[in-house]
């Protein structure tokens, strides 16, 4: 007898398993490569890495492989996500290239709007910069000093 779950199909199968995945993160890539935003976030080094992490990433959260899990243990996005200033401007270039990823996929669509609207839900919770604060190039020639009548 089986159970109820395994009788389920999980999203990473209704959408063609690892093939769609590497299609998506590969699309969204080549738009990150050419895009003056994002492509600095990316040490050289570290471009091809963050793709794989990516792709193993959506394909356990969708039902897939848990890969991710085991090479990198809990995902922690927000927390591995940290040390990049991410404001709505980087959300929202992330979300451009995610947005022409999914299209390219040419998904049925309740699957389409099941998957962007997970993706808009985590492009947003990754934001960790209020927009009134300038970015770190921004800053780099800001000189500190001291006020003009400290108090006594």
């Amino acid at each position: 007898m089986t159970s109820p779950r395994e009788d389920q199909q999980t999203f990473y199968d209704a959408v063609g398993g690892e093939d769609t995945f590497v299609r998506l993160v590969r699309r969204f890539y080549e738009g990150v490569a050419a895009d003056p935003v994002l492509r600095p976030l990316y040490p050289e080094e570290d471009f091809g890495p963050a793709e794989e992490r990516l792709r193993l990433f959506l394909m356990q959260y969708w039902g897939g492989p848990r890969t991710y899990s085991e090479q990198r243990g809990h995902p922690r996005l927000r927390m591995r996500h940290f040390p990049f200033r991410i404001g709505s401007r980087e959300r929202d270039h992330w979300l451009a290239h995610m947005r022409a990823a999914v299209d390219d996929l040419s998904l049925p669509e309740p699957l389409d709007r099941q998957l962007w609207e997970y993706l808009v839900y985590a492009a947003h919770s990754m934001v960790n910069a209020p927009d009134d604060l300038p970015a770190a190039e921004d800053t780099a020639d800001l000189t500190v000093r001291p006020p003009e009548n400290p108090a006594p």
